[in-house]
């Protein structure tokens, strides 16, 4: 492909409200944003969006959707909001509400209730999405107001400067602290999952036990990279798999569960704490979520079965 100066891609470029909206092929829809200066050309396989003097690369990532609706439309879901201002937003997503639709999720997702909410979102690419929690894990997720935002947003995730701290629900107890570093890339066969592997994306997870009983345990998780799966793949990958991980669990490690925790409904996974620098002015934010009550029922079942010998 012959490359075109940028001067070129800002008139055959599609603006981002133009993307958001359309049908397009699978190369598209499974990108994350990558930040561009206005010197970036345009390559092979990847499109680029102009808008101002900022660029957002969209290139190849295994962390969102199979498939996008084609229009996502606006719905009247409730938002958890923990803070808001002109440039953006916090939620404090619940478990079992999906964050951008896909395949078998084509409404009643965080993107649609985001529409509802705030409909000039419509004008960016993912309406300010810039980073993802499973559908079945709770907690916090920032979305920026405005490209400019958005921008600043990717380049700070990028620079692994964004603190995503987690608390979960393992089985048994690990050598604490401890530092998992194994890259990460889909199933070569069960393409819905995601595997410790040589070729894959470089990942690092920091963990630290906060409590443990006999047969589980409470850990504290930091990413230092974010990819699908993460926590999942890297607790299983040692051989302490998350409390209720349908995917990711392993029957034969969940045995030594009391009763009760085997049957846990969704991993026990919930984003704790949020740390990020504004991106309007840089000031320092920190946004805390406590224990959603499931989780909080779980500890309470799991620390009396342990009281109780």
């Amino acid at each position: 492909m012959v490359k075109q100066p940028v001067a070129r891609l800002r008139q055959t470029v599609p603006p981002p409200t133009e993307c958001l909206g359309q049908s397009v092929g699978d190369h598209e829809l499974r990108s994350r944003p990558v930040v561009r200066t206005q010197e970036a050309e345009q390559k092979e396989g990847v499109r680029v969006l102009a808008h101002s003097d900022h660029f957002i690369e969209w290139e190849p990532c295994a962390e969102l959707p199979e498939a996008v609706s084609p229009e996502p439309r606006a719905e009247a879901i409730p938002l958890r909001i923990v803070h808001e201002d002109d440039d953006l937003i916090v939620i404090d997503k619940p478990a079992g509400l999906v964050v951008h639709p896909g395949s078998g999720n084509p409404r009643g997702t965080l993107l649609n209730a985001l529409l509802h909410h705030a409909p000039a979102l419509s004008n960016l690419p993912r309406a300010g999405i810039v980073h993802r929690l499973d559908k079945d894990t709770s907690g916090l997720l920032v979305v920026a107001k405005t490209l400019e935002a958005q921008t600043a947003l990717v380049r700070q995730l990028q620079a692994h400067t964004v603190c995503r701290v987690y608390v979960a629900f393992v089985v048994g107890t690990p050598t604490s602290p401890g530092r998992i570093e194994a890259a990460i890339a889909r199933h070569p066969v069960a393409r819905t999952r995601m595997a410790v592997a040589a070729r894959g994306k470089a990942a690092v997870t920091h963990y630290k036990v906060l409590g443990s009983g006999k047969g589980w345990s409470q850990l504290e998780c930091r990413l230092e990279t974010g990819r699908t799966h993460q926590i999942r793949v890297h607790m299983q990958s040692i051989g302490h798999p998350l409390i209720g991980d349908p995917v990711y669990g392993g029957t034969r490690l969940v045995r030594q569960l009391p009763a009760f925790a085997r049957d846990f409904h969704r991993q026990a996974l919930h984003a704790a704490r949020l740390e990020l620098q504004h991106p309007a002015n840089s000031a320092p934010l920190s946004f805390t979520s406590p224990l959603p009550d499931d989780l909080e029922t779980l500890r309470f079942e799991l620390e009396r079965h342990a009281a109780a010998g």
